[in-house]
């Protein structure tokens, strides 16, 4: 596995991932509907680092870096990821993670904060916490999960 920054060429593999991950409305906010071209600003934006894991040519997973916040508060980075649905449950998530909290030190950020994480999405809560990432709170009802209703979500934070 391989992990580097995204080029323009990874478009439609790193489409096919975002399209599917949020098709399944139980992870990401985004509207399960979200057209393709909207792909520009969500992953692809001047603002962010945009990365990706592949292997043997094939892109199986990905994930942004920015700063959390602007001016006063970009000392503290954001990250969302996704792993394409046929390559769950192999290390791809743990890897990217590895490689951001790097990534991240290595571009000044004294920290990463995710906004929202859903809180029944068991699989990236333990692991960010094996990473050592803490929840500082927890949203009431932040998420409307399509199979669970409203669900609660986490904000998680480490210090690098």
């Amino acid at each position: 596995m391989h992990i580097r920054k995204a080029l323009s060429a990874d478009y439609d593999q790193v489409w096919e991932i975002f399209s599917k991950v949020i098709q399944t409305a139980d992870t990401y906010v985004f509207d399960p509907d979200t057209p393709k071209t909207a792909l520009k600003k969500y992953w692809f934006a001047d603002y962010m680092s945009t990365f990706v894991a592949e292997e043997d040519g094939t892109i199986k997973g990905t994930y942004i870096i920015k700063q959390n916040q602007m001016d006063l508060g970009n000392h503290i980075a954001n990250c969302s990821y996704m792993v394409h649905p046929d390559a769950q449950g192999k290390g791809i998530g743990k890897i990217m993670c590895e490689h951001s909290l790097e990534f991240a030190k290595e571009s000044g950020f004294k920290a990463i904060q995710f906004n929202i994480v859903v809180s029944t999405n068991e699989a990236a809560v333990g692991l960010w916490k094996k990473y050592g990432f803490e929840i500082i709170g927890t949203t009431p009802n932040g998420f409307r999960h399509k199979d669970l209703g409203f669900v609660d979500t986490y904000i998680m934070y480490k210090k690098l």
